[in-house]
């Protein structure tokens, strides 16, 4: 194990401000048998669920039947679609030619689909978008610029850039307490309880000359914390399937394991000729759906 030194420090800054930048990426989806542990990719599934030039990224699962995304239009802007698996239809649930949508996720109180939001003067804040269609409302006027987060009691954990960036977490107005200084772009809520998860950018160990990062969390009620192992080496996307297991991959190839133990376990590779490099996932249990994207190969 080893602390991150300054210019790992410097160069992580400059990634993690130009996340929000526009790639090309598609949303793969793959269906699923069993659950947890057990779980298993039906490889002959999987197939593209977009598949165009621009950028189609940053899924989330709002339902048993439907997910939201971060898609730019052929002028870079980007906004927040629906797509039904019920009905198969992709719809924008958001539209806003003078700001861009990132990050899209339900709250808690699932009235609200909320995003990054880059708004016109370049803040970058956490909005709300109501389900029913009304006008979005900012949520945090004083918490920028916010790189991702999640949710947990109908307040968010959010990574909010700076030097250092910090992960913290909102109590409620002037009322934030931070978590952890230095973190990766994974915060996730561990499923049915009260811990922030995310990546500990100060503890990395090298693997095969790559880095590998530590997976920490913080329970938000018994103020205690928790070690979850190291992630995949250079791999910063994690997702919980359930409480007890998280998922990673690293290139092409789809990876488990249970957040007590060590060793990850593959669960096979996506083979594909025209995409390449899983990063973002999104795990429906409802549907036996993993949704992932991958970037298209360059021409």
């Amino acid at each position: 194990m080893r602390k991150i030194t300054l210019i790992h420090l410097i160069l992580f800054f400059l990634i993690a401000s130009s996340t929000l930048a526009q790639g090309s990426f598609d949303l793969w989806v793959v269906d699923t048998q069993g659950k947890g542990g057990k779980l298993e990719l039906i490889h002959q599934s999987a197939k593209t669920l977009t598949n165009r030039a621009e950028y189609d990224n940053q899924p989330n699962f709002i339902n048993d039947s439907e997910l939201v995304f971060s898609a730019a239009d052929n002028k870079g802007n980007h906004d927040i679609i629906l797509y039904s698996f019920r009905t198969g239809n992709f719809t924008n649930f958001s539209k806003t030619a003078d700001r861009s949508e990132y990050s899209p996720a339900l709250t808690d109180c699932k009235q609200y689909i909320s995003a990054v939001v880059v708004e016109p003067d370049g803040s970058q804040r956490l909005w709300l978008y109501p389900v029913t269609g009304e006008p979005a409302e900012l949520l945090y006027d004083d918490i920028a610029p916010v790189g991702y987060y999640d949710w947990y009691d109908n307040k968010a954990a959010m990574f909010v850039l700076g030097e250092p960036n910090k992960l913290i977490y909102a109590h409620g107005k002037g009322n934030l307490e931070e978590i952890c200084s230095w973190v990766g772009r994974s915060v996730k809520n561990r499923p049915k309880s009260a811990e922030i998860s995310y990546l500990d950018l100060n503890d990395q160990k090298s693997v095969d000359n790559k880095n590998s990062i530590s997976i920490s969390s913080y329970d938000i009620k018994k103020k205690t914390y928790k070690d979850y192992g190291y992630t995949l080496p250079d791999s910063q996307d994690f997702i919980w399937v359930d409480k007890n297991h998280l998922l990673m991959a690293s290139g092409e190839e789809i990876f488990i394991r249970k957040g007590t133990e060590s060793v990850w376990k593959s669960l096979g590779k996506i083979p594909s000729s025209t995409h390449q490099k899983i990063t973002r996932m999104a795990y429906s249990p409802d549907l036996n759906k993993l949704v992932f994207v991958m970037q298209r190969n360059q021409p």
